[in-house]
């Protein structure tokens, strides 16, 4: 079973275009948050979606992979680990601050063409054998 003490798996969609750096070792970092929705039925019968926003960060070639192939909207699968970080902010308080580190993901958008339905994640998953961690 590997590694399960700290392990997250989600599937969702981009809720906005991921945020690029590049820090002082010249290590590449992607931002990027997503939505997964979760359905239940009320008192009355009706459906009703709860979507939960997770904050996720990629490092080294993942990021590399992200800037080319990710933009608002896409439904990625993320494999990763939870990191909390604390700061202090500038009116002396102390914030915590949880992320999801990606170690592994697949995208899974489908574009139609011509009437057909396509997978658009085979470059992705190329890529991505390259980049895990």
């Amino acid at each position: 079973m590997g590694n399960i003490r700290n392990q997250v798996r989600l599937i969702g969609n981009l809720g906005r275009d991921p945020e690029f750096r590049e820090i002082s070792s010249g290590r590449k970092m992607a931002r990027f948050s997503l939505a997964t929705n979760d359905y239940y039925y009320g008192d009355q019968g009706e459906k009703i979606a709860e979507t939960q926003w997770h904050q996720l960060v990629a490092w080294g070639k993942l990021a590399e992979v992200s800037e080319r192939l990710l933009h608002k909207g896409s439904e990625l699968v993320v494999d990763g680990k939870l990191n909390t970080r604390s700061y202090t902010d500038k009116e002396g308080n102390r914030r915590s601050y949880t992320e999801v580190v990606v170690l592994e993901m697949a995208l899974m958008d489908r574009k139609a063409s011509s009437g057909e339905t396509t997978r658009d994640s085979e470059e992705f998953e190329e890529s991505e054998e390259q980049a895990s961690v």
